[in-house]
């Protein structure tokens, strides 16, 4: 199959790798496959540890050196991963001659665009390289969400219905290009997800919670989907043991994903401390009404 991971016809692999667990994932996840990764750990934002793969350092904007580990190791196939919290600044910005035929453009959408256009621009850069971009998915499958509860717990009417409001604004938010969650209580949405990233969104309902701007009698959901016009190659939708502390700790009934779009990182535990608390965690077909669940 094109694109599949194993197909080294087109070239090794390389894994632009942000910040979290996603990129050792994928990292362990190909060389299980029998890959010999290259990992481009960027600059002030990779977190984990690569000492067991072949590893470069580059800023985000350092496109000169990222071409010239992709010429020099033979890399044919990227895949993006991980948290990219800065933005890099005109002083980190080191072009190559094929980027600079494209100035100002993109050194205006790195500094200034939204998030996906940021990703389609450096889809492009890549694919001018001479590299085949691919998705997360292709490289590990297991981490997608399936439809349906994924631990013990299922939602209830109410929470369907939370789940439903919470989707159509996550859909509308998408296609502003701001982010891919939003939290919904009682019918009402509380949260809208900016670039502070769903963690910190959800540690702002539990403040508003215990400020009582937000129903201490109604529980509420958190929803996350891809952006309506979204690459799926980048930057899926992701949720992990993190999300669902801080879901607790709002007080919510429990968070849907895209199934089939969206990624579930340390699966075992993230679901353990769900039925340890009594919160569902589940995959919901986007294109579905009544929040999604079959």
């Amino acid at each position: 199959m094109a694109g599949h991971p194993a197909d080294r016809s087109k070239g090794r692999l390389a894994i632009i790798a942000g910040s979290g667990l996603l990129p050792l994932y994928v990292a362990e996840a190909a060389r299980h496959a029998g890959e010999d990764p290259l990992v481009v750990a960027l600059k002030n934002e990779a977190d984990r540890d690569f000492s067991g793969f072949e590893c470069i350092i580059a800023s985000v904007g350092d496109l000169a050196t990222i071409e010239k580990a992709v010429r020099a190791r033979g890399i044919g196939r990227v895949v993006m991963s991980g948290g990219v919290a800065r933005r890099p600044e005109w002083r980190d910005i080191r072009p190559t001659w094929r980027t600079l035929r494209k100035m100002p453009s993109v050194v205006r959408t790195l500094l200034a665009g939204g998030d996906d256009a940021v990703l389609q621009m450096v889809i492009r850069l890549f694919e001018a390289m001479g590299c085949t971009v691919m998705g997360v998915h292709q490289i590990a499958p297991n981490l997608l969400a399936t439809v349906g509860p994924l631990g013990a717990a299922s939602p209830s009417q109410d929470d369907r219905r939370d789940i439903a409001k919470a989707g159509d604004a996550a859909r509308l938010l998408g296609q502003l290009d701001v982010g891919q969650g939003s939290v919904s209580v009682g019918g009402r949405i509380v949260a809208l997800e900016g670039v502070e990233g769903t963690d910190a969104m959800l540690q702002r309902v539990a403040a508003l919670r215990a400020a009582g701007r937000v129903s201490a009698r109604r529980k509420g959901v958190l929803v996350k989907l891809c952006k309506p016009q979204q690459d799926i190659r980048a930057d899926l939708p992701t949720i992990g043991p993190s999300t669902v502390r801080n879901a607790i700790a709002a007080g919510l009934a429990g968070i849907a994903v895209e199934a089939g779009r969206a990624l579930v990182l340390d699966r075992e535990e993230m679901i353990a401390l769900a039925n340890a608390e009594g919160i569902f965690v589940c995959g919901i077909d986007a294109g579905l009404t009544d929040g999604g669940l079959r």
